[in-house]
């Protein structure tokens, strides 16, 4: 029989945005919960762009909040600039928007979830879960999807790949600890099995510096399923000091910020502010980017995408 090192309501394995959503939520409902993440100082860290909502996301973030999310509080808290886009539109496409202070973003997400009761913050590395075979289970497709393509189910604990229903017990961490849990959450995003291209490079990785989690990533692979990638962007980090923003166009928050949550009244940095800067190309920056696009990963066949945008734009920043 199993023997498990501790033992957990929920256990959350991934500490961005989504997982502290999570966990959270979890908490609140008087479960037992804990969050794993690979490094707890760097818990909702900002990876790049450090922006909030903006057109259809912040949608999102609202919705998130009405349901008793914390998003939206933190970001309140430690914005440093709240702009409201779409406002030449009707009522029904605004969008909140607001750049936050990276540092402060994440140590008052840390500071939230610390002072949750019923939640704990662990710092390991989660490598497979514990699973178990439901005995007498015989298991068919769906009407019009072939058994080779189903996938996880959300009853409860239960895992079905193929025709063959798992229980999830609890998880594995790389060190060798077991953790017994009544259910398992998986928001490892960038993290699981990641890979990043840098200009003609490529390595693996979760964010810039951090180990991806290829442990967890291959033992989802072995139950059988079926794994995609996502590809996001990041913009080049700029040292502000070495840049003269007297040859930009300045972009100022609102006079008055509104909030991402429904329950705050004035955004903490109100009368502090502060503008973002526009830009715009040259003939120079476009004879640039056509000698070398081919050799950006999207166009040298070095990412393979199902889709292309069909609207040409300026996008490609390796």
């Amino acid at each position: 029989m199993q023997q498990f090192t501790e033992q957990f309501d929920v256990v959350v394995v991934g500490a961005g945005h989504a997982g502290c959503e999570a966990a959270m939520a979890a908490a609140r409902m008087g479960l037992k919960t804990a969050l794993f993440t690979l490094n707890v100082d760097l818990i909702a860290q900002m990876s790049c762009n450090p922006a909030v909502g903006g057109i259809a996301k912040g949608h999102l973030v609202r919705e998130v909040d009405a349901l008793g999310g914390i998003m939206g509080e933190v970001t309140d808290a430690v914005g440093i600039q709240f702009r409201l886009l779409n406002t030449s539109r009707g009522p029904a496409v605004w969008s909140p928007r607001a750049q936050c202070d990276k540092q402060a973003y994440r140590l008052k997400m840390r500071e939230v979830l610390e002072s949750q009761a019923n939640l704990k913050i662990k710092q390991a590395e989660v490598a497979d879960l514990i699973v178990e075979d439901l005995v007498g289970y015989v298991g068919t497709a769906a009407p019009g999807c072939p058994a080779e393509r189903s996938s996880a189910t959300t009853e409860n604990r239960e895992l079905t790949t193929g025709n063959s229903r798992k229980l999830v017990r609890g998880i594995h961490l790389r060190d060798g600890r077991t953790v017994r849990a009544g259910a398992v959450i998986i928001t490892t995003g960038t993290f699981l099995n990641g890979l990043i291209h840098c200009g003609e490079q490529q390595y693996p990785a979760g964010r810039s510096g951090e180990p991806p989690a290829v442990l967890l990533g291959e033992a989802l692979k072995k139950l059988g399923l079926r794994g995609c990638r996502l590809k996001t962007g990041t913009p080049p980090r700029l040292d502000g000091r070495t840049i003269d923003w007297s040859r930009f166009q300045v972009q100022p928050g609102d006079t008055d910020p509104t909030p991402f949550s429904f329950r705050t009244r004035r955004v903490a940095h109100h009368d502090s502010q502060v503008p973002c800067y526009i830009a715009y190309t040259t003939e120079e920056t476009h004879r640039v980017i056509r000698e070398n696009v081919h050799r950006s990963p999207m166009y040298s066949g070095q990412i393979k995408s199902i889709a292309h945008d069909t609207v040409p734009r300026l996008k490609i920043r390796s």
